[in-house]
């Protein structure tokens, strides 16, 4: 039977009570280039993820969010490399340093204590293949459970997910729509009952009714299983309504990391101000919307210092000359972020401005 457990309440801006599920220092990866050259993807990433935290990943594409997962699962292309310092706490107490694993001790790792929904539910299944085989396939690849326990774990959770096993068991992937195939995903990654789910664009080429149920089953499995959660998107409004704490890539670096409500009504950098600026209100007259200008830099010619002040209205001169670090800011509201901005006063007196243009200021 699938084991229920309460999931934890959103937790505070930095994180959640006691030890972190995974402690990430560092977290570089790199690419080697047909020149032999490297380009950092991801560069010098600090993350903690609580038990039962929902942390949202946003940012424009080409940010490094999808590296940045499969990094942290060792499912990186031949030419990638992560560095750096990953440690999982299992719930047994067993600290386990993910990028030290190898052989079998890896693969254990994967599945049974992390697992990711990859992009793409149209293409994410052998199409000779039926549900039934995969989900037997998965298990046996892991365990060494019976043909019955595969057939009941697999037919609670595709329940859980709101498919009907008998039915959904015995199909080939193209028989299943788009929706449905997505969530046969989330119940495969689930088998082995794994304390971190890394979800990649979930929603993505779904129709809007679809990423409605995709996403409250996300709520329900969440709610009944109780793993952590690493959702990456481009989408701000799914963050919004999924995680708990969100954090902003922007050039392969986390640029600010915030409860979700703060992030949302008092973001500190210039970017993340510039990504909820692009969304139209559901509320309220209107605005006139405004667009980032330009396009992200490319990773192998960053610009020098903040990579972001070429399409920020905020840079000074001092932007240009050094990177800022990723810091603790608190205002007097008690509201508080981590930025990598040193004007990140400014950004939030225009986003209170905003608010209250809006009549929605909190």
């Amino acid at each position: 039977m699938v084991t229920t457990t309460t999931s934890g309440a959103a937790r505070a801006v930095r994180g959640g009570e006691g030890k972190p599920l995974l402690s990430i220092r560092d977290f570089k990866v790199e690419y080697r280039t047909g020149s032999g050259a490297t380009v950092q993807a991801v560069r010098g990433v600090d993350l903690d993820l609580y038990p039962g935290e929902s942390l949202a990943l946003v940012g424009e594409s080409g940010c490094g969010k999808t590296t940045f997962g499969l990094g942290l699962l060792r499912l990186l292309p031949r030419l990638g490399h992560a560095s750096g310092k990953v440690i999982f706490n299992r719930g047994d107490g067993t600290e386990i340093d993910v990028l030290g694993l190898d052989g079998r001790d890896l693969r254990q790792f994967r599945w049974r204590d992390a697992a990711m929904v990859f992009q793409g539910a149209m293409n994410a299944f052998n199409p000779v293949l039926k549900i039934r085989a995969h989900m037997h396939d998965t298990m046996r690849a892991h365990t060494k459970a019976t043909r019955q326990e595969i057939e009941d774990r697999a037919g609670d959770l595709l329940r859980l997910v709101r498919l009907e096993p008998e039915r959904v068991m015995d199909c080939y992937p193209h028989e299943l729509s788009g929706g449905m195939r997505q969530r046969v995903l989330i119940a495969m990654s689930l088998l082995l009952e794994p304390e971190v789910l890394i979800l990649d664009e979930p929603t993505t080429a779904l129709d809007i009714l679809t990423q409605r149920s995709i996403v409250d089953v996300l709520h329900e499995v969440r709610e009944r299983l109780g793993f952590s959660m690493i959702f990456i998107s481009h989408d701000l409004s799914l963050a919004a309504e999924l995680a708990d704490r969100v954090a902003t890539m922007y050039a392969g670096r986390l640029v600010e990391t915030g409860g979700v409500r703060d992030l949302f009504y008092r973001p500190r950098h210039p970017y993340t101000l510039g990504l909820i600026k692009a969304v139209p209100p559901i509320v309220g007259d209107l605005p006139d919307l405004e667009s980032i200008p330009g396009g992200p830099p490319s990773l192998a010619a960053l610009p020098p210092g903040c990579t972001f002040n070429p399409r920020c209205k905020f840079a000074t001169d001092e932007c240009r000359e050094a990177e800022p670090d990723l810091v603790p800011v608190t205002d007097q509201d008690g509201s508080a972020h981590d930025v990598a901005c040193i004007h990140w006063k400014d950004v939030h007196l225009d986003r209170e401005a905003r608010n209250q243009d809006l009549g929605t200021a909190s």
